[in-house]
């Protein structure tokens, strides 16, 4: 007979070793979740699905962008060559104007009576030469019959080239005096569009003025200036083909103008010079690209961007998206065979092909390669890949 002590160590101790088997059941079932990755109903858990691309040879368009200064083909200052008052401006800020075209009258009355004198300079020197002439058609005949000697002949003759001097003179003082007068009219030198006017009517001016009138742009063509710093310079010479540097402009594919609003300038243009001397100060090269203007959108002095394309043919390309940076490194996940994933270095290009980077090394052909979500991987851990096409992988490419 069992007294209720008894039956209370019984029933401590049953207690405890109940207590002491679920600790050891619930140790034993951690340590095995933890290993084998149980799933809710204690089952090992699916690898986790990622789009998974395959990389093959692509090809693309890198673009350089270089600021640059537009620069008309002709930029002529319209100076005074004479000294006088501003009478009379037919021309506007702005406005397009021809060759030979009338801009400027400049009033200066001293030009006409130097024309009137030297027209009277003239009279009087034809009136000479008249009177010379006379005098050595009345000294030969004389001669002739010896009433007269042979020394006032010459003396005559002397006289007469003497006064036809001073009449090609008198002509030549007309001619500048015309010439003078001339130039108080202005003309336009070149087809283009005016700039600014700083002298207004009533205006003196003259040659030695610090501002010209105007100036004229011709902007048929435009120049646009941009440089290449030295690493940029090489790259360039190393990438286009010639031996020459002619050869190479000449292989230099057609450029692009972006201009201020970031828009793309309709027209191409061509690279035609390059600097012969990389400035001490800057540490670049001038190159010129030259650019057609038919409409006179593109002005002097206005600001733009020259975008030069490089071709990439057959490189290995990867979405940006795939990539993830650290320290200044880029890495992707290859996928192996047993869809394992594995942090690859990749080295890329400095130049992008829009949203993807160029691989120089790290990938090759038939590598396959995590697209997106990169971030939650991390090396060894197995995946359920999702193969994409190319066509989805590289839908914006040059785009």
């Amino acid at each position: 007979m069992n007294s209720p002590l008894i039956k209370m160590q019984k029933s401590n101790l049953l207690t405890s070793v109940t207590v002491i088997a679920t600790l050891l059941f619930s140790s034993c079932g951690g340590k095995q979740d933890q290993a084998g990755g149980a799933g809710p109903m204690g089952g090992p858990q699916a690898p986790q699905s990622y789009q998974v691309f395959t990389v093959s040879n692509q090809s693309a368009t890198l673009n350089s962008d270089y600021p640059a200064t537009l620069q008309g083909e002709q930029n002529i200052e319209i100076r005074p060559k004479v000294d006088g008052f501003v009478d009379k401006i037919y021309i506007d800020e702005g406005s397009v104007v021809k060759k030979g075209q009338l801009l400027f009258r400049i009033n200066a009355p001293q030009y006409t009576q130097e024309v009137n004198t030297a027209a009277a300079a003239i009279s009087s020197a034809q009136a000479d030469v008249s009177a010379a002439q006379l005098q050595v058609n009345k000294a030969k005949p004389l001669v002739e019959k010896d009433i007269i000697s042979h020394y006032e002949l010459e003396s005559a003759q002397y006289t007469l080239q003497a006064r036809k001097a001073a009449l090609t003179q008198a002509r030549a003082a007309l001619s500048n005096a015309r010439t003078n007068q001339g130039y108080t009219t202005i003309t336009s030198p070149v087809n283009g569009v005016v700039g600014t006017l700083p002298y207004k009517t009533g205006s003196l001016v003259s040659s030695t003025n610090a501002q010209p009138l105007t100036t004229i742009s011709n902007i048929g063509k435009v120049y646009a200036y941009f440089s290449l710093n030295e690493k940029q310079l090489l790259d360039f010479s190393r990438t286009v083909k010639g031996r020459s540097l002619n050869e190479k402009l000449a292989n230099t594919p057609p450029v692009t103008l972006i201009l201020a609003d970031g828009s793309t300038y309709p027209d191409k243009g061509r690279v035609e010079t390059i600097g012969g001397l990389i400035s001490t100060e800057t540490g670049s090269a001038s190159f010129r690209a030259t650019f057609p203007n038919p409409v006179g959108l593109l002005r002097s002095g206005s600001s733009a961007s020259v975008r030069i394309p490089q071709q990439v043919k057959q490189g290995i390309l990867v979405p940006q998206k795939s990539t993830y940076e650290l320290q200044g490194k880029h890495f992707v996940y290859v996928v192996d065979q047993s869809n394992a994933v594995k942090s690859v270095e990749i080295e890329i290009m400095d130049l992008a092909a829009g949203q993807y980077y160029v691989v120089t090394s790290g990938l090759k052909n038939g590598d396959r390669v995590v697209y997106d979500g990169t971030s939650s991987l991390q090396d060894a851990v197995k995946i359920k890949p999702e193969p994409m096409q190319d066509s989805q992988v590289y839908q914006n490419l040059n785009q």
